[in-house]
């Protein structure tokens, strides 16, 4: 599956700090209990790539119109 293909896979989605300081991304469907930690820049990083991958979604929805 690639990152443009539509799906329909349900899945939660929890992310919050864990008790050894990192920042942990949980991602729960059916057949997968994923766990994935990373440091707090990591997090960061992590952040600011979804901030941008919204800005240009937002942008390609707009020109859709």
């Amino acid at each position: 599956m690639g990152i443009n293909k539509e799906s329909d896979v349900a899945a939660n989605l929890q992310i919050g700090p864990t008790s050894l300081g990192m920042v942990r991304i949980y991602v729960e469907g059916e057949g997968v209990d994923l766990p994935l930690d990373f440091d707090p820049e990591e997090a960061e990083e992590i952040a600011d790539e979804l901030r941008a991958a919204a800005a240009a979604a937002r942008k390609m929805a707009k020109k859709s119109r």
